[in-house]
């Protein structure tokens, strides 16, 4: 009989625990929401953080103001973000370091997978392999025969250490046993300035930086780092049309929330943050942009979540990156 009473009152404390979070989604949002950036304000993470908050705030009443927390590669903000109450009123705007830097840090403060709960994948964008138009090389595959022909003389230029241009680029090194010197920057805009300028005569970078250069021939788009073409650079083949299987690689912007969020808050937020990248306007700022619109679901994106986190480990692992 007193288990039957502790059992009672166990169902009831969890039908009082579910009805909380029921009347909290449904009041839900009545006050400012945070939308943590772990970078500063001009990256593509920023923009579509903006992009996106400004039409949450439209469609739930509320404001959702973005906070830019830069630091240590991403990880102060999202630190910040994995403290956060999980209440839905902060949410973490991440890019790909966010399944990157775990195995690329010694350390980091937080877990990807306990201390947060995915939302969604807003948008991805290929990462793409140009050269300046001096290299005797228009495809992919005379490249790889000029940097074997010249070890040690020919550089790539990438953006940000551990960023997944910089890691496709190791990978390329990697599967095809090139002697290519890897130079880091701190920003797309100066490693694909550093390229147009022949100093480092090839760049992986996101795709975004590289569009109009490519267009006005300041940069040889010799392929997007992608399964399918990119529509803002049609011509351009992939990675795997131009004979170099298994290099896809992307820039990711997703959202997730800390853990023990309410379901109906995630589920309301993913729902308005496809509605908002579907309506035409958004949609076709993204693809200026050169990123895809997805608004996955949240077990979409955890499944990706992981499976990025493993295929860069590797990366990682094999070409012996580590910061401390």
């Amino acid at each position: 009989m007193a288990a039957l009473k502790w059992i009672a009152g166990a169902l009831a404390w969890l039908l009082l625990l579910a009805a909380a979070g029921d009347a909290q989604a449904q009041g839900y949002p009545n006050k400012a929401v945070r939308m943590i950036v772990p970078f500063a304000a001009g990256g593509p993470t920023d923009v579509i953080a903006r992009i996106v908050g400004q039409r949450l705030s439209e469609s739930l009443g509320q404001q959702f103001v973005v906070e830019n927390v830069g630091g240590a590669g991403g990880n102060t903000g999202t630190a910040m973000a994995a403290k956060a109450p999980a209440d839905g009123y902060t949410i973490l705007v991440v890019s790909t370091g966010f399944v990157i830097n775990p195995s690329l840090y010694a350390k980091v403060p937080y877990d990807v997978i306990k201390d947060f709960a995915p939302v969604t994948l807003v948008a991805a964008s290929p990462n793409a392999l140009t050269v300046n138009p001096s290299v005797p090389a228009k495809t992919v595959k005379e490249l790889i025969e000029v940097i074997r022909a010249n070890p040690g003389k020919y550089s790539y230029a990438q953006p940000a250490t551990g960023s997944t241009p910089h890691l496709a680029g190791e990978l390329f090194k990697l599967t095809y046993k090139l002697d290519m010197v890897m130079v880091p920057f701190t920003g797309a805009a100066l490693a694909v300035n550093s390229t147009i300028g022949g100093h480092t005569p090839v760049a992986f970078t996101a795709l975004p930086p590289t569009i109009s250069n490519v267009k006005d021939g300041k940069l040889r788009g010799l392929a997007v780092l992608a399964a399918k073409r990119s529509a803002a650079l049609p011509d351009v083949p992939t990675m795997a049309e131009a004979g170099i299987p298994d290099q896809e690689s992307d820039t990711l912007t997703g959202i997730v929330v800390p853990a023990e969020t309410p379901k109906e808050i995630i589920a309301l937020l993913q729902r308005e943050v496809a509605k908002a990248v579907a309506s035409p306007d958004i949609k076709d700022k993204l693809l200026t942009l050169g990123f895809d619109p997805i608004a996955n679901s949240p077990a979409e994106f955890a499944t990706r979540i992981k499976v990025e986190m493993a295929k860069w480990a590797k990366v990682v692992q094999d070409a012996k990156l580590k910061i401390e």
